[in-house]
């Protein structure tokens, strides 16, 4: 099946994806510009903020945005770390600044985060969701 059959579309779902991505990077890079942060800094703070995690364990839940450019998260943990955002050697545990840190910047993500679904309702958010998760199984991720 030719996709732009289904789509009248020429460009793939790839492309728009990787649009998504790229777009959702930026506008995350750019909030935390300001705090000389960014995407992947948030990320590391938003995991550990669920439960503390070894090195390991946060490189093994954000694999997806590691490349061979920057095959392991630890150097952004150090940067953490170095603020006095971020405890630990084997375990690493936001310290009382960063959890200040994490939830002062996790409002400001979420209104950024907002104006990704705006005027897309819950079940068509839920059921692309739903179709990508498909689309990678199918692909074997």
């Amino acid at each position: 099946m030719d996709i732009s059959e289904i789509t009248g579309e020429q460009r793939p779902i790839g492309y728009w994806i990787k649009q998504l991505h790229v777009a959702i990077d930026r506008s995350i890079d750019d909030l935390l510009a300001s705090e000389g942060l960014t995407r992947r800094h948030w990320q590391v703070m938003n995991v550990i903020a669920r439960q503390p995690r070894t090195q390991a364990d946060l490189d093994a839940e954000l694999s997806p945005f590691l490349s061979a450019e920057q095959p392991s998260l630890r150097p952004v943990a150090d940067g953490l770390r170095d603020r006095g955002w971020l405890t630990g050697d084997e375990l690493l545990t936001l310290t009382g600044p960063g959890i200040r840190a994490h939830a002062d910047i996790h409002d400001r993500v979420t209104v950024t985060r907002a104006r990704v679904t705006e005027g897309i309702s819950a079940e068509e958010y839920r059921a692309t969701v739903d179709v990508l998760a498909r689309m990678t199984a199918n692909m074997g991720g």
